[in-house]
């Protein structure tokens, strides 16, 4: 009897963390058992690689807690960050549909739960499901307004715009003030990759920008000060 239970309450578990992904909140129950009964629970910890680039793409990824990057290496070893993902979304599903491998590297910043889905098993499902079909669609859709983003940014703004800019896209209100909480892994080193600089042009952007009375860094946070200015240094 327990094992019934265990695995009653594991497809629950599943069924719960798909109900929070962008597109897939609306899938049938029908649906959402059909992909619980096929994922598996897997752990990393900290700094852990989850797949390489190059890899075949053989498996889909649902982040349920924690975060990762998806990065490509340049040939003189320079890191540029591609995807920085929190809970809950996908990833390596672009690849799956299209039958290439993985084109990046994708590294847990801090401990994670993911679900993990056979490539084949998806595939099928997509073919029995439309309304999984569809989901799916929206969710490539997005991932590609997202890359469309990632070039703007790199091409149009210049260090202290991109910085700006991704700042405002992640704060938060808290007591009535907007603050991108700083995690355990978000170094400047971190933060520079993220932004495709490096360490000593991004403090140089974030000195600037807290000299003007923009924002304060602190160890924890830092605080938008004046999200409006914020705002006016990230237009390109």
């Amino acid at each position: 009897m327990p094992p019934f239970q265990n695995a009653a309450a594991t497809n629950n578990r599943c069924k719960a963390t798909l109900a929070q992904v962008p597109h897939f909140e609306g899938l049938s129950s029908e649906i959402q058992e059909a992909i619980a009964a096929a994922a598996a629970l897997r752990h990393f910890d900290a700094g852990q690689v989850i797949y390489l680039e190059g890899e075949p793409a053989d498996y889909v990824y649902i982040l349920e807690s924690g975060w990762i990057k998806a990065t490509r290496m340049s040939r003189d070893g320079r890191e540029q960050a591609l995807l920085f993902l929190r809970p809950v979304d996908i990833f390596g599903d672009t690849n799956v549909f299209v039958g290439t491998n993985y084109p990046c590297t994708v590294t847990t910043l801090e401990a994670v739960d993911v679900w993990v889905i056979s490539a084949d098993t998806l595939l099928k499902l997509v073919r029995q499901y439309p309304d999984l079909a569809m989901a799916v669609i929206h969710k490539l859709g997005q991932r590609v307004l997202n890359y469309i983003e990632l070039v703007e940014d790199l091409s149009l703004r210049g260090v202290e715009a991109r910085l700006a800019n991704t700042l405002l896209q992640h704060a938060e209100l808290v007591n009535g003030q907007l603050v991108v909480p700083r995690r355990e892994w978000a170094t400047f080193d971190a933060m520079a990759v993220r932004l495709g600089t490096v360490r000593d042009v991004l403090a140089r952007a974030l000195k600037g920008l807290e000299a003007d009375g923009l924002l304060k860094v602190g160890k924890v946070e830092i605080v938008l000060l004046d999200p409006k200015g914020l705002t006016e240094r990230s237009q390109i």
